[in-house]
């Protein structure tokens, strides 16, 4: 069979290259792609938000299954478009996926449907935010409502900060129309979890747990990024923990999108909080995370076809998933500056050498390619993923394959997976 995987960052270049492996496709086209995913198959210049000229590709070239990464492309409703075309997409409606595009939205879902999550109020006028920060308690978290590449989330620890952050998301329009809307959540003490689970319309698979670090700078300082390197597994779910997600956010998840309506197919990928009152969601992503779909992949030993057709076609009960046993850890390789001002077009050399090293996958983010080579085309720039025996292993492999990667301003953390 044909696949066409919709996007053009890391997350991309994983699915693609895990598709590839399947014994049933033949061929994995990407669009518009990356010179990593060029690398296992075909790129095609179409924008993901040109419905008309995708669908024409995919009825031209006999493709059996499209594969949507972003979502922006969820949120523009490419799902619905493909669907009405009578074409199989794997992802949620555009209806599905204001679980996402609007955290108001979210934040509402959660609370009708008895999903633990912190305490909130949402403001579409900057001044009543504002007031409302003057009695609130600190920290207190300001998130954009929209869509925001993963950085319309600040904390602000004094009022000060609060009407700063108020500014530059509803006035200042830092985060464009995503603040249009803001919700403004109770500050949450514990460890952060990233979750993926399929799910078919009522029923799902839950997948291995993952960490993302999503602070710019070692120790979980600076600017909120779209992350800067993940592991997996954390080590922090046992069995009653897992219980508890499954029976507090999972089910209700399912039992509230058939009650709303929503009918979900695809990826929801819920960040958690691990308070000491138990998990609670921070929000909900209705697509693969990025990076942690790096670590994911290199430890899915099923195929990843099944499992995307099961979740289409509402027979993921009848799917039993096998994973890798060993750990992964994805450190990214960003360009200086980043999430701000960086540059672009700097040459990036030793990705060969760097995945000479056994289980070592270099997966393009951030890349071009020019008349002179490999060149930097964005701020994540690369994710250096390997497998490991133990958590310390997997990190030792990731680092010593990222040291062969050089470009100029290159930017990492040094601390993904080291022991808080």
């Amino acid at each position: 069979m044909k696949i066409l995987v919709v996007g053009s960052g890391g997350r991309e270049h994983a699915i693609a290259w895990k598709l590839t492996q399947s014994p049933r496709v033949t061929k994995v086209y990407s669009a518009p792609g990356n010179p990593g995913t060029a690398r296992v198959g075909e790129n095609v210049p179409l924008s993901i938000s040109h419905h008309d000229a995708l669908i024409d590709f995919v009825r031209r070239e006999g493709i059996d299954l499209t594969v949507i990464g972003p979502d922006d492309a969820l949120a523009g409703g490419i799902v619905d478009a493909f669907q009405a075309a009578g074409l199989r997409a794997f992802g949620p409606t555009a209806s599905a996926a204001r679980l996402e595009s609007s955290k108001a939205f979210a934040k509402e879902f959660m609370q009708r449907h008895g999903i633990p999550t912190a305490a909130y109020e949402e403001f579409t006028d900057a001044d009543s935010a504002r007031e409302y920060c003057l009695t609130a308690k600190y920290p207190l978290v300001i998130k954009a409502d929209g869509l925001a590449l993963g950085k319309g989330v600040i904390i602000a620890h004094t009022p000060e900060e609060a009407q700063e952050a108020i500014h530059r998301t509803m006035e200042a329009a830092e985060f464009g129309d995503a603040g249009r809307r803001i919700v403004i959540e109770e500050f949450l003490e514990g460890v952060e979890c990233s979750l993926h689970a399929l799910i078919d319309g009522t029923s799902y698979a839950l997948f291995p747990d993952c960490r993302d670090h999503k602070q710019a700078f070692d120790g979980g300082v600076g600017p909120n990024t779209g992350g800067m390197g993940t592991i997996s597994p954390t080590g922090m779910i046992d069995a009653d923990l897992d219980a508890r997600i499954r029976s507090e956010i999972l089910d209700r998840f399912i039992a509230g999108a058939t009650a709303d309506g929503l009918d979900f197919h695809g990826m929801l990928f819920p960040g958690l909080m691990l308070t000491a009152e138990g998990p609670k969601v921070l929000e909900f992503n209705c697509r693969w995370g990025d990076p942690e779909t790096q670590v994911l992949v290199r430890r899915l030993r099923s195929d990843l076809v099944d499992l995307l057709e099961a979740c289409i076609d509402g027979t993921l009960s009848g799917q039993q998933i096998e994973w890798d046993d060993r750990a992964a850890v994805c450190v990214i390789l960003a360009s200086g500056g980043y999430p701000g001002v960086y540059e672009k077009g700097l040459p990036i050399t030793g990705i060969e050498q760097a995945e000479g090293g056994e289980d070592i996958v270099v997966f393009h983010a951030g890349t071009a390619l020019s008349p002179d080579g490999l060149v930097t085309n964005g701020g994540r720039v690369l994710g250096v993923t390997a497998l490991g025996a133990s958590l310390e292993e997997a990190r030792h492999a990731a680092y010593g394959a990222a040291d062969q990667i050089h470009f100029a301003n290159q930017h990492r953390r040094n601390d993904i997976g080291a022991a808080s």
